[in-house]
């Protein structure tokens, strides 16, 4: 079954009403990686919530809640999910994130784009997170790149959208205002999926090896995240609350056990505003390109 532009693009997503406590809180960033040094006190206010003031959440965990599942996978899509990669992630925080509380995802289809045959086709999804009592917490378009499913605009009744905005690359031949260093554990793709994403090519080798990767890959939406940390690390001070929006790209995989070497700059005359991207040090390979970042 082929790509059909007009159902897919108004497939129907019921409102994922979702729970999630202090427990979910913390085991999101144990995902991450938080605590992979016991004695890192940066980490405890995600991870301990013994502290003064209670349990924090990461800005990040939004990108867990409300997920109306792995719906690519559905025949009736037309979807070649096993060819699917995650290519961009734009998210806007409207509010901080409690530890825990009752949330609405409403997710919609808003972009669907034909690259041609043999080049794929890109699918944005948005979702907007709200809390039980209706307040906007934030906005997230997830792009999608289908690598299997290019020229799909070419059969008669078909069309295709006009693209997002492009993200700006980060500036070449400038050194960087801040680095920082996250050792990924091996098994990271295998805790992170218990969030909600249980795409097999995460976790089976052999789906992986389907794919074209050697080995089950991290979760975008993991170095998504970890990215997010390292900026809250670097230019933040560690305060979740600070973080306003975050839009970069996916560029490569990233494979559990690697190094993610997360590299920012400062926008000239822009208060708040950042440039980032990430490579892995062992292969010395951008895999995350065109961030863009804004702090209060």
């Amino acid at each position: 079954m082929a790509i059909d532009y007009h159902h897919l693009k108004n497939r129907p997503f019921a409102p994922v009403h979702q729970h999630y406590a202090e427990r979910d809180a913390m085991l999101y960033a144990l995902s991450l990686g938080l605590g992979n040094d016991p004695l890192d006190t940066a980490n405890l206010p995600f991870t301990y919530e013994g502290l003064e003031g209670g349990l924090r959440a990461l800005p990040t965990l939004a990108v867990v809640l409300g997920y109306p599942g792995f719906w690519a996978r559905e025949p009736d899509t037309g979807i070649d999910w096993v060819k699917l990669l995650h290519g961009e992630q734009r998210v806007r925080w409207h509010k901080p994130l409690p530890a825990s509380g009752e949330v609405v995802g409403k997710s919609r289809i808003t972009h669907l784009i034909d690259k041609g045959e043999g080049k794929g086709a890109i699918l944005v999804t948005e979702r907007r997170l709200e809390s039980s009592a209706g307040e906007l917490l934030a906005t997230l378009s997830q792009v999608t790149f289908l690598r299997g499913d290019g020229g799909y605009s070419q059969r008669a009744g078909q069309a295709s959208d006009e693209p997002l905005p492009a993200l700006a690359p980060t500036p070449e031949g400038q050194a960087q205002d801040f680095t920082d260093e996250q050792a990924i554990r091996p098994e990271a793709a295998l805790l992170y999926r218990l969030m909600g994403d249980y795409n097999p090519l995460h976790a089976d080798p052999a789906v992986a090896r389907k794919a074209g990767f050697e080995r089950p890959i991290l979760h975008g939406l993991a170095s998504y995240g970890l990215v997010a940390w390292a900026l809250l690390r670097q230019c933040a001070g560690g305060d979740a609350s600070r973080l306003r929006a975050l839009d970069i790209r996916f560029a490569a995989p990233v494979y559990p056990g690697e190094t993610l070497v997360t590299e920012i700059w400062r926008v000239p005359g822009q208060a708040g505003q950042y440039q980032l991207r990430a490579r892995v040090a062992e292969r010395d390979k951008i895999v995350l390109s065109h961030g863009r970042a804004e702090l209060a």
